[in-house]
């Protein structure tokens, strides 16, 4: 039985990688798919192979936002997935001591901010229905401190926190809107390719960088994208201002 039939959904940075994979498993589940992204071309493409529909959005613009509640006045489910590293254009310092304010605030733009504006529009698109789930893509790195990746690691706590503010105002509000973060851990997207490599030591250089996760290995986008399922779906009602971690057993303690 599809666990999403009929259920418009919204899914945020979804041309590649985890929001690619939650935009298929949602659409495979019975879902009408709204697949956002700021890279056009990409996310077209995506759409296309999915059979979902495609709409420009940097998440960072209030009027992109603005522009996409007109198109999609009406949600039940809105992922907040898009996020950047502050890595994309090279390994730049992002430390404490050495990261540079105006890099910081980029992370903080579209991490946070996207974040905060797509909440915002999934309240406005749920409240009329007065149902609905919002889920957020944190991280492993918003529940630890990450030396080399300040920014990021503070967006991500952030939005784990944002989570459980906006899951505490629709309760007050009376609205069954659901609000949850996930945390991945060490999920194969293309985001790692550039420590990969194509070499032939590539699954060396996997195996170390999986090497202090329980399970040994990495995750991959669909299995993140069944949890997103889990909580876009009526399985899960009484789910709302909690986070769920899928990181192979990394933060369970002990010897890891």
């Amino acid at each position: 039985m599809q666990r999403m039939k009929n259920k418009t959904c919204v899914v945020t940075g979804a041309a590649r990688g985890i929001g690619r994979a939650i935009a298929a498993r949602f659409h495979d589940e019975g879902a009408v798919v709204i697949l956002t992204d700021r890279d056009d071309a990409a996310g077209a493409a995506a759409a296309a192979e999915i059979g979902c529909r495609f709409v420009p959005l940097d998440v960072s613009e209030d009027a992109a936002w603005s522009r996409l509640a007109g198109i999609v006045p009406v949600a039940d489910v809105v992922v907040n997935n898009a996020g950047v590293t502050g890595f994309e254009a090279g390994m730049v310092p992002h430390d404490p001591e050495h990261a540079s304010l105006a890099d910081w605030r980029e992370v903080h733009r579209i991490n946070l901010d996207g974040t905060f504006l797509g909440c915002r529009y999934a309240i406005r698109a749920m409240k009329a229905a007065g149902a609905g789930s919002i889920i957020n893509m944190s991280s492993r790195s918003g529940l630890v401190g990450v030396p080399g990746a300040a920014a990021y690691a503070s967006s991500k706590a952030a939005i784990r926190n944002h989570s459980k503010t906006v899951a505490l105002y629709c309760a007050q509000q009376g609205w069954k809107i659901r609000c949850n973060s996930i945390h991945p851990g060490a999920i194969l997207t293309p985001i790692w390719e550039p420590m990969l490599g194509s070499g032939p030591d590539r699954d060396a250089r996997m195996q170390t960088l999986v090497e202090d996760t329980p399970l040994k290995r990495f995750g991959m986008p669909d299995e993140v994208a069944a949890i997103a399922v889990m909580l876009a779906s009526d399985e899960a009602t009484y789910v709302t201002g909690t986070e769920v971690s899928i990181d192979g057993g990394l933060l369970a303690g002990g010897g890891a």
